[in-house]
């Protein structure tokens, strides 16, 4: 058989190779290295054995695929070490995952101590350097194998599985047996450094219904000094984590009576979210052709069953009273239908469209408990909400318009290099689940791939994601744990104008249905508050900071001058305070870096008797000493122009 590598070369042998033996032809350095085989595209085990001519990668740590092998081999070693240290311990499931490996177990929960404790096993067992060999056994044997060990979960997971399956497991030395498919290392001694994170509950098969099980953390790399460049950013993160961060800058807090998924915004986080809606309002109307309506929170469930949310996604609503009663309400999880009666409340010619109507819309979503999570996934939040209704023929255009909007805003965030383009596609293989002929989805799926297309914007597209009446564009954005969440939506809608009698009066005096473009301008303010949190790190730029500007007096004889300084300021509209404390002025120049306030003016008996300020910023340290007016010109235009200014590195401040 011929085999074809990576590098297009060829080996050729008379008779069937494992993958690893195979590797071990190669080199003794690479059959070293080896973490999986990848035949033809498919990722196998090193133990895979081929008989036929292939195409064939050697799977190493540096490949993602081969460092999920170790990471998952450093899962079944975590396994046995709480077998070893917790003979009671029932067994679930333990995958490898992008960020490295975890494990759930039927048992108390683990400490810090305990989890120190683990590694310290792990390290014996991966001393020891135990063999990993594989086997199957029919799907009758295996069941009877697993409750023969006591092992509920493994049981279940076998009984789930066809009754014709071949079952493959994973033993480790004499000690300890797991169900698994693999793949594996070939011995314990491939895991070179790892380290068990935390420990947390996890409903098991993800389900609030099911067992509350422990579930273990951990990660692992084929060289330490990677692992250490992981802690390294482990701790940054914690540093960025906007549920840590934002409670300690006081932006917000919760508070179990008031309830989960209801975080009440502090005056600090209430002001750049003020900030923030005002500039966007301004925007929409002043720059884009927006007008704005207010409408309300609620709503009877007639206007749901004519939208088809109430057939489509009541299970996402806060319903007040009976569902079967005829006058019962909900609050609203959207506004587009609210926007829809303002449209209809006036007969519109062809001439009056595009309208674009925008609303910064309170908005509540029924989320599961396990979901919410700080600021990013909430049950009252705030959005940006808008709604175009347009003839067919402006409806590309448009689009596009929606799409350099959402790019302005995320360019004038600083975040416009964070994100990632979806075309979120309806999923034929579930019909129920959308409204239309499948002729109308294919042709507006169509119009958005072009528009992307044209435009040059990379995206991806995901099956099964669009909204119940039509497809959209979904950007979307990471936080510092690597969970990606929806940003800005805008969405393609060329079915629900029929639903509520929509209309408008074309060139021949006759009745034509608009289409309609829902879409978010920045999203929701909750959210993006909490993605500016993490990429800034607290450190926003000078115009979203709520406070901008902190005066430092010397002494107290200084006060009526910070004081005079501050009002001029303020008239500027600069959001300012004054440290009157009786604290040394070393102490109260710490505390406002600590806080991360863009500027510092010290002031003493120079600076009140020139008319300046002493100018210290968090961007390059010390600016010099300043005319009050220049410096209040320099801020105004830096808030102005939404600058983001450069913070240079501390090393070379005021070099």
């Amino acid at each position: 058989m011929i085999i074809t590598l990576k590098d297009g070369s060829t080996k050729e042998y008379a008779g069937e190779m494992s993958v690893y033996d195979i590797a071990l032809d190669i080199s003794e350095g690479l059959a070293r290295m080896a973490c999986a085989g990848e035949v033809n595209g498919q990722v196998v085990d090193l133990r895979t054995v081929i008989s036929e001519d292939c195409e064939l990668n050697i799977l190493t740590a540096n490949d993602e695929k081969g460092l999920a092998a170790l990471r998952h081999t450093a899962s079944h070693v975590l396994a046995e070490a709480v077998k070893r240290l917790y003979p009671e311990a029932k067994l679930a499931i333990g995958p490898s995952i992008d960020t490295g490996f975890y494990y759930d177990f039927e048992c108390a929960p683990f400490s810090r101590e305990d989890l120190d404790k683990l590694e310290a096993e792990m390290k014996k067992i991966i001393k020891e350097g135990a063999k990993l060999e594989k086997f199957t056994l029919p799907r009758a044997e295996a069941i009877a194998f697993m409750k023969e060990k006591g092992e509920p979960y493994k049981v279940e997971l076998i009984e789930d599985l066809p009754e014709d399956a071949e079952i493959s497991f994973y033993r480790q030395g004499d000690g300890f047996t797991d169900l698994c498919a693999g793949p594996h290392l070939m011995s314990t001694k491939g895991i070179k450094a790892f380290k068990l994170l935390s420990s947390s509950g996890a409903y098991w098969r993800g389900s609030e219904k099911n067992q509350m099980l422990t579930r273990i953390y951990g990660t692992a790399f084929a060289k330490k000094d990677e692992l250490n460049a992981y802690l390294e950013h482990l701790e940054d993160i914690k540093l960025r984590d906007h549920n840590k961060l934002g409670r300690e800058m006081e932006l917000f807090t919760t508070v179990d009576v008031i309830g989960q998924g209801l975080p009440l915004l502090m005056p600090k986080g209430a002001k750049m979210v003020q900030t923030m809606q005002r500039w966007i309002e301004d925007l929409e109307d002043n720059e884009w052709g927006y007008v704005r309506t207010k409408t309300p929170l609620m709503a009877k469930n007639d206007l749901y069953r004519i939208s088809g949310h109430w057939d489509h996604y009541t299970d996402g609503m806060f319903v007040l009273g009976d569902k079967e009663d005829k006058d019962v309400m909900a609050l609203r999880p959207m506004t587009c239908p609210f926007q829809y009666y303002v449209y209809k409340a006036t007969q519109h010619s062809y001439r009056d469209l595009p309208i674009r109507y925008g609303e910064t819309s309170t908005l509540f979503r029924n989320e599961e408990s396990g979901e919410m999570h700080g600021l990013t996934r909430v049950r009252q939040f705030t959005i940006s909400e808008g709604h175009l209704i347009v003839r067919p023929d402006q409806m590309v255009e448009e689009f596009k318009n929606c799409l350099a909007l959402a790019k302005h805003c995320l360019t004038t965030l600083g975040v416009e290099e964070d994100v990632t383009y979806h075309l979120s596609k309806w999923d034929p293989e579930t019909r129920e689940k959308y409204i239309g002929e499948p002729e109308v989805w294919e042709e507006t799926e169509g119009h958005i791939r072009d528009i992307l297309n044209e435009l040059e914007i990379p995206f991806t597209e995901d099956v099964g994601e669009a909204a119940f009446y039509g497809p959209k564009v979904d950007i979307n954005a990471k936080n510092v744990y690597g969970k990606e969440d929806t940003m800005i939506t805008i969405q393609w809608d060329a079915l629900l104008a029929a639903q509520f009698d929509m209309y408008y009066i074309d060139q021949n005096g006759e009745k034509v249905r608009p289409y309609i473009i829902h879409r978010t301008s920045m999203g929701c303010y909750e959210r993006t508050l909490a993605w500016l949190i993490e990429k800034y790190a607290g450190k926003f730029p000078t115009w979203l900071c709520p406070e901008q500007v902190r005066i430092l007096p010397i002494s107290d004889k200084y006060m009526d001058y910070a004081n005079e300084v501050a009002a001029e300021l303020k008239k500027n509209g600069i959001l300012c305070t004054v440290d009157s404390r009786a604290e040394k002025i070393g102490f109260k120049i710490r505390e406002t870096w600590l806080a991360k306030v863009p500027y510092m003016l010290v002031v003493g008996q120079k600076e009140q008797e020139d008319g300046t300020v002493s100018v210290r910023s968090r961007f390059v340290g010390n600016e010099g000493t300043k005319p009050i007016g220049e410096f209040i010109n320099q801020i105004c235009e830096e808030i102005r122009t939404k600058e983001i200014r450069k913070e240079l590195p501390e090393e070379e401040k005021n070099k």
